[in-house]
C-alpha cells in the first residue's frame, strides 16, 4: 500500500519533516516515492513552517494512496490557509 506521511530530518533536539509519499513496507525515514512537502515545527521568525503541494496530495489520493492522521491534519491545515 502507498502511504503519505512524515520522515524524520534535523538535528537532535531540531525536528524537521518531510512530507513523502512512499510503500507502507519501507523505514520512516527510507526510500520514498516523491517528496511532497515540508513541516518545521520550530519554524521562528520569518521561517516558513508548512508547505504542501495539494494538487498532488490530491493526485496521489485519487490513484489510492493513504494519509497518516498528522499529514491528514496538516493538509487540512494547509488547505484552510490557502483558501
Amino acid at each position: 500500500m502507498v502511504v503519505i506521511r512524515l520522515a524524520r530530518g534535523g538535528a537532535k533536539k531540531r525536528p524537521f519533516y518531510n512530507i513523502v509519499v512512499a510503500d507502507s513496507r519501507e523505514r520512516r525515514d527510507g526510500r520514498f516515492i516523491e517528496r511532497l512537502g515540508f513541516y518545521n515545527p520550530m519554524a521562528a521568525g520569518g521561517e516558513q513552517p508548512l508547505r504542501v503541494a495539494i494538487d498532488r496530495v490530491t493526485h496521489w489520493t485519487g490513484v489510492g494512496a493513504q494519509l497518516s492522521p498528522t499529514v491528514a491534519r496538516l493538509v487540512a491545515q494547509a488547505a484552510k490557509a490557502t483558501a
